[in-house]
């Protein structure tokens, strides 16, 4: 005769190499947690994801298009934001019901230019004072998106109300 407990340990298979599905599953809940890592994935994956919209629409406006470098920069600058700025609302900081999407737009695209200006800014100082190749430009243009993305991050998650909205709980 087995114990309840052998049985219950022979029922249940130990997960297979390759099963990934448990791992997903714990990871999607995690992102979905309403902590400031849990959060700043999430920020970081819709930055991702918007970044691949920018490359897209530039790409195809700019080269394929008719309205050429500048024209598509300001598209894909806009239309990156604008789904930046949506997503961040409904799926980075939950703000969908304490937000309107006007609200999102204006405050997250003030903050998109604000870095905008200030990554322009950093990269003019840089090419006034160094003589120095694409890579280095590359790294100081890397170093200060990141710093205001951080900045932003903590802006928007202050305009958003996440911090607000857990007082008044």
């Amino acid at each position: 005769m087995t114990s309840a407990l052998c049985r219950r340990q022979t029922a249940t298979a130990a997960p297979q190499v390759g099963d990934v599905g448990p791992a997903v599953r714990r990871l999607a809940d995690r992102l979905r947690e309403d902590d400031v890592p849990a959060q700043f994935a999430r920020f970081v994956l819709v930055g991702g994801l918007s970044s691949a919209l920018y490359a897209v629409l530039f790409v195809a406006l700019g080269d394929l298009g008719d309205l050429g470098d500048q024209g598509a920069n300001i598209v894909g600058a806009i239309g990156s934001s604008a789904l930046a700025n949506e997503l961040h609302r409904r799926l980075t900081f939950h703000a969908g019901e304490r937000v309107s999407w006007l609200t999102a737009q204006w405050e997250g695209g003030g903050m998109a230019l604000v870095g905008m200006v200030a990554t322009a800014l950093a990269l003019a100082w840089w090419d006034a004072t160094t003589d120095s190749g694409a890579f280095a430009r590359f790294v100081v243009v890397a170093g200060v998106t990141g710093a205001i993305g951080l900045v932003r991050f903590l802006a928007l998650r202050w305009a958003f109300g996440v911090a607000r909205a857990a007082d008044e709980v």
